[in-house]
């Protein structure tokens, strides 16, 4: 059986302690390649590929040549929404910004495109909740839809950072999108923070007795994409996850990975998510032969 490859999300040296002097996308490129990774998972945000810098066939053409010369893949697209909040905005204020990441996606054969609700987990009113509930499920339908014709599936990436993050929110969105090009991506340390921490969730926590192994359970039907990394429980500046190297959080990912075997086993990709750790020049070249070793143990 072919196992999944592996690939490294480039916004690991561009936010966080990375922010003030970001590494150039062919330095990370170099990072990875030297490091053991098929592939990398490109950042949309500057200095990294952005659609309005690569914004013709021929650009994305030499970008591919570039990234085929580290000898890497790609395994998906995660560019920027933030002025255009899905829940928030008019339908085609948002389409129109997704419409540039979907050519720049079509046009470097990307098969992942990266979402989130962008908006802040504050509380709302019963009628405002409702009003942006469905503004946002009305306008990923309609983004899933223009997808699917391109070829490229909609993953959702939902955290704490951002509005709708605990399960049963998370649960219904899928549910009220109702696209089958729509669906989730499972980040195991934002699965831990949701299920064992129940951080930045408004009103009473949602916890899950049986945590992420638990919540990937619930969740293994909606799964399109998966992200690797460690949790120790924390919050990275009181905002979103703590993205911990493996083996210094909690999770059990032999427990987490074999729950979701019947559908990460089959996927092209899995990605390993690094976003705000100062120490990803190391533990980014540790994590290879940790997530070979879980692929063995999972998957065998």
């Amino acid at each position: 059986m072919n196992k999944p490859k592996i690939s490294l999300g480039s916004w690991a040296f561009s936010f966080g302690p990375f922010s003030k002097d970001p590494w150039s996308f062919p330095k990370v490129l170099q990072f990875i390649s030297e490091a053991g990774y098929d592939g990398v998972e490109i950042n949309g945000f500057r200095p990294h590929p952005h659609p309005d810098d690569y914004d013709t066939p021929a650009m994305c053409k030499d970008l591919l040549k570039e990234i085929e010369g580290y000898g890497l893949g790609i395994s998906g697209y995660a560019p920027s929404f933030a002025d255009v909040p899905p829940a928030e905005v008019d339908p085609e204020a948002y389409l129109s910004v997704f419409r540039k990441s979907l050519v720049f996606c079509t046009n470097c054969s990307i098969s992942i495109l990266r979402v989130d609700t962008v908006s802040p987990p504050v509380s709302l009113s019963a009628d405002e909740y409702e009003t942006r509930f469905t503004r946002l499920s009305n306008t990923w339908h309609a983004a899933a839809e223009e997808a699917a014709k391109a070829g490229v599936k909609v993953v959702w990436e939902f955290e704490p950072g951002f509005w709708l993050n605990k399960p049963s929110e998370v649960q219904r969105v899928i549910s009220e999108v109702n696209h089958e090009n729509f669906k989730l991506l499972f980040d195991t340390s934002h699965a831990y923070m949701g299920s064992v921490v129940g951080a930045r969730q408004t009103g009473n926590p949602e916890l899950l007795n049986g945590g992420v192994a638990e919540y990937a359970r619930l969740l293994s039907a909606m799964v399109g994409h998966l992200h690797l990394i460690d949790s120790d429980g924390t919050l990275h500046n009181h905002e979103t996850s703590t993205h911990t190297a493996f083996g210094q959080g909690h999770i059990d990912f032999i427990d987490v990975l074999k729950v979701l075997k019947p559908v990460i086993r089959d996927m092209p990709w899995w990605c390993v998510d690094f976003c705000f750790n100062p120490h990803t020049p190391t533990a980014g070249k540790d994590a290879v032969p940790f997530v070979r070793g879980l692929m063995e143990e999972v998957l065998r």
